[in-house]
């Protein structure tokens, strides 16, 4: 194989495999250095032992991705929480990338440090434009591949994937909810700084422009979410609803809290059994016999996460479909971040 230029820095990553099939910032030993500043640990130590090659990872391997991804050294915290999530063996970042389905680490970030490191939680929310959001969702990706080996068609053996498997990562907006946050629905304080590491493809938009009421848009919500990933799929497979500021104005305006929304929304999320049957409505995908008669959650308890994210204006929401849950697949794994 032809190498590039010495001089060429860029092209030379890219032969070497070393980028995610954007350009990467090379890490110099002076880049590297000014991007350990950002964490009190120690360069040598162990942050994670990365699938699916099962890697030691020590934080300056970290560091050297994510001066590569284009973080700041503030950023550094973050990214190694992120990664230490999804190494977990309840995440099976292994088993993320190994299915066929197009999902990747989706990484929902809580607390002060959002405002710190001046993540966005507004406008665009789940897109490109803002430096950390963009950079640090890349930077653990890029740990997954340079140090674990989790490249596509290696272990990666995605159908179709999605543009968030470069990079997924945003953060709520907890000053403008009404509601505790994900994170304190998950057992830790408003502010404690933590990473939610949720194994999801891309969003998929849900648009109600009607419903001035809570109990309207609840119902719509419900009937989009029933949908997700596959209208014959129960139980096995949890989702993230992201609602942003109109449609939770709604909500306020009417007094909900967080436990009255989701106990609202579970009785608007359960499947007649034989609707979904193997064979019915002409349909070979679906549920086994068996289950005949029977009434049944599209969610397992603890299944739906919920966040308050994005733009001040449009009556959107987005759900972001998510992997087989339970010991064969991924569960969302949340970490609080340290220095």
């Amino acid at each position: 194989m032809e190498i590039a230029s010495l001089e060429d820095d860029a092209e030379a990553m890219f032969d070497r495999g070393w980028t995610d099939g954007l350009p990467v910032v090379p890490p110099t030993e002076a880049r590297v250095e000014r991007m350990l500043t950002g964490t009190t640990r120690n360069p040598a130590d162990l942050v994670a032992v990365v699938p699916p090659d099962l890697v030691d990872c020590t934080v300056e391997k970290v560091a050297v991705n994510a001066v590569m991804a284009g973080c700041l050294p503030e950023y550094l915290p973050v990214v190694l929480t992120a990664l230490e999530a999804v190494c977990t063996d309840d995440f099976n970042m292994h088993g993320v990338l190994a299915t066929t389905m197009s999902v990747g680490p989706v990484l929902v970030v809580s607390g002060p440090v959002t405002a710190e490191i001046k993540m966005n939680h507004g406008i665009n929310v789940l897109g490109h434009g803002n430096r950390a959001n963009s950079t640090i969702g890349r930077a653990v990706q890029l740990v997954i591949r340079n140090v674990g080996g989790g490249a596509p068609g290696g272990i990666d053996r995605a159908t179709l994937g999605h543009m968030g498997k470069q990079g997924f990562c945003f953060a709520v907006d907890q000053a403008g909810s009404p509601w505790t946050s994900l994170s304190e629905d998950r057992g830790f304080g408003p502010d404690q700084n933590t990473v939610t590491a949720f194994a999801g493809e891309g969003p998929h938009i849900l648009m109600d422009q009607k419903s001035r009421s809570a109990d309207s848009l609840t119902r719509m919500l419900a009937q989009s979410l029933l949908g997700s990933v596959s209208s014959r799929v129960v139980m096995g497979i949890d989702a993230m609803l992201v609602l942003s500021p109109e449609h939770m104005a709604r909500y306020r305006d009417a007094g909900w809290d967080r436990s009255r929304f989701m106990e609202e929304l579970a009785g608007h999320l359960t499947v007649d059994a034989d609707s979904i049957l193997v064979g019915s409505g002409g349909i070979e995908e679906g549920l086994p016999q068996d289950f005949a008669g029977m009434s049944l959650p599209k969610f397992r308890p603890g299944g739906l996460l919920v966040v308050h994210a994005g733009g001040p204006a449009g009556l959107f929401s987005a759900i972001i479909g998510g992997w087989v849950n339970g010991p064969t697949g991924s569960e969302p794994v949340t970490k609080e971040i340290t220095p």
